[in-house]
């Protein structure tokens, strides 16, 4: 199982975002026991937050093996389903962030407003840091609401298409991409005239 360390070397950079994905991701491995090798954990996902680095390099659920799946509805929930069973979890993150202070929310502002001050990183920086540490040390209970879930309906495994070739750029698409215009075969962005 990889550390902390290890998914902030993968992400770029430590964030309370980054930490939430990492407590989800422990939190669903005590559950299932290992990361998925090929397709056999699913992870739904329904935020493109920072957290999702974390899902991706702990549990082995990623978009290019096709069990790791987006749905775009803002909130950070995460369902993690294992094949063919159907067995599954469904965590939702009910972290309460710890006050501010008002020389933290002022440095926010300022940040947010374009103020790359040393003092306003410093502040903005201490700030992520403290949340971050927060998040790790805090119990599941505090952090995410845990619930069972069997799915009788499983997303579909990932499919391979064969490329086609583009009749106007020359690029090679997914076969279920492809696009008819003016009698060619074409890719969604010569179809849409953006190439």
């Amino acid at each position: 199982m990889k550390n902390y360390d290890d998914v902030v070397e993968f992400h770029g950079h430590s964030c309370p975002g980054l930490a939430l994905g990492y407590r989800v991701s422990l939190r669903a491995l005590r559950e299932f026991k290992k990361r998925s090798e090929d397709e056999e954990l699913v992870a739904i996902v329904e935020n493109n937050s920072c957290a999702v680095d974390a899902v991706q390099a702990m549990t082995g659920c990623t978009f290019g093996k096709g069990n790791l799946i987006f749905r775009d509805f803002g909130k950070q929930v995460y369902t993690f389903i294992v094949r063919p069973s159907g067995r599954g979890i469904r965590i939702s993150v009910d972290w309460k962030r710890p006050p501010e202070t008002e020389a933290e929310k002022t440095a926010w502002e300022r940040y947010a407003g374009g103020d790359r001050s040393k003092k306003v990183i410093q502040i903005v920086h201490d700030r992520k840091a403290a949340r971050v540490r927060h998040i790790l040390d805090i119990d599941d209970r505090e952090l995410m609401k845990v619930t069972k879930s069997e799915q009788k309906k499983l997303p579909p495994q990932a499919e391979i298409y064969q490329s086609i070739v583009c009749e106007r750029c020359g690029e090679k698409v997914a076969e279920p991409k492809v696009r008819i215009k003016d009698g060619n075969l074409v890719c969604i962005p010569c179809m849409e005239g953006k190439r």
